[in-house]
């Protein structure tokens, strides 16, 4: 293996759609593949490699079986493929799991998508109990644990121990609808104040019906490739810099509800990189609720501990003039979310890098960090980093 080869992001292409009632999640899974090989200027008979995730719309649809499904659909002929599953986060370790498919000399062109319907299906996304589907379930859910319920504790307990206030997490929402009023494809293009957000109805205390992300259909793709790949391409790459993975959960009771698995995946993702937060121009940060992003902001290091809340006041993460313009697509709180958030933070990172973000919110970046969590912050979740690097840098 050859560790120093460098790799790149050469396609990317995120679903227009934020509605597809009259559409499969495989249809939406093909046309995303066939948008981020178009923008590569690669065909499908040149994949060798597809690494996807999440559940087709099926009743019987198995995790385990969804690249199985998905590369019969889409005619693919791949001698390498890759199925985890960190929920949201999956598709940044798709694609630092294709990176180094590519530098063993399994693939040269790795094509990873993802679709959702969570919007047509009328899925109870963060609100609903669900069926029971592990051990724990037995000890959780039995007293109506839902997503939003576990990401309202980690709040309280962020404002418990750090005096954060609504108010500074609603500064994180104020930016991403800062950033959607310029994004003609967002959910929501309305820009909003502080006191809209906490102003807003109360879902689940502390957090307000602004501090949580929206439901789309959609979905997205990337074009991973090799440097000879890149080298025959007539198309701005994007290099993968550094990658890094975490899982968190319970540690036997000794649960930290302030604390992400970032710490880890940032850790190991700057470190592959040999560059930290302070080299970083743009940031895109699963934002599947305000408190999301408060954390991660404070776990790979932007800040300290306990500060985030502090940190994102006064526009810091507003386009293009803060200080961390994040998520300018107007992220998961404003645009999207088809159920997964992690292609859509790849792919904005991606256009950031490239020059090709809405000319209002475009950023003079040459470094971006692109960041999921996948799974609850308050239970058991999976951090996943990616560090990527313009080619002018």
């Amino acid at each position: 293996m050859d560790t120093a080869e460098p790799v790149y992001i050469a396609g990317a292409y995120e679903h227009p759609t934020r509605n597809a009632p009259d559409k499969s999640t495989e249809q939406l899974h093909a046309e995303v593949a066939r948008g981020a090989l178009q923008d590569a200027g690669l065909s499908k008979a040149d994949v060798d490699g597809y690494l996807t995730a999440g559940v087709p719309e099926h009743e019987d649809g198995l995790p385990s079986l969804t690249p199985l499904i998905m590369a019969d659909y889409l005619g693919l002929d791949v001698a390498f493929a890759d199925s985890t599953d960190f929920g949201g986060s999956a598709y940044m370790s798709h694609v630092g799991h294709a990176v180094s498919a590519i530098r063993d000399g399994k693939c040269d062109v790795a094509l990873v998508t993802l679709a959702g319907r969570p919007r047509s299906a009328q899925q109870a996304t963060g609100t609903g109990v669900r069926a029971l589907t592990a051990v724990q379930d037995t000890y959780e859910r039995l007293y109506g644990a839902t997503t939003l319920a576990h990401y309202a504790m980690a709040a309280r307990r962020h404002m418990a121990e750090f005096g954060t206030t609504s108010e500074q997490l609603a500064e994180v929402r104020v930016a991403a609808a800062h950033h959607a009023q310029y994004n003609e494809h967002a959910r929501f293009r309305d820009p909003v104040s502080i006191e809209d957000v906490v102003g807003s109805r109360m879902v689940a205390d502390p957090l307000h019906l602004m501090d949580c992300c929206v439901i789309t259909d959609g979905g997205g793709a990337l074009v991973v490739v090799s440097d000879a790949v890149r080298d025959e391409l007539d198309r701005e790459c994007v290099e993968v810099l550094g990658h890094g993975e975490a899982i968190a959960h319970h540690d036997a009771g000794r649960i930290d509800l302030t604390r992400t698995g970032a710490v880890d995946s940032g850790r190991r993702a700057f470190a592959e990189a040999g560059l930290g937060p302070d080299d970083v121009d743009y940031a895109s940060i699963y934002d599947s609720f305000t408190i999301t992003v408060v954390e991660t902001l404070e776990d790979l290091g932007f800040c300290e501990k306990g500060e985030g809340g502090t940190f994102v006041e006064g526009g810091t993460l507003q386009a293009p003039d803060g200080d961390l313009p994040f998520n300018t697509d107007g992220g998961g709180l404003c645009s999207n979310h088809p159920n997964r958030g992690g292609m859509t933070k790849i792919i904005e990172c991606v256009r950031q890098l490239r020059g090709e973000a809405n000319p209002e919110v475009q950023v003079d970046a040459d470094v971006g960090v692109a960041h999921g969590t996948g799974g609850s912050i308050a239970t058991r979740h999976g951090s996943v980093t990616l560090v990527l690097g313009g080619e002018d840098r």
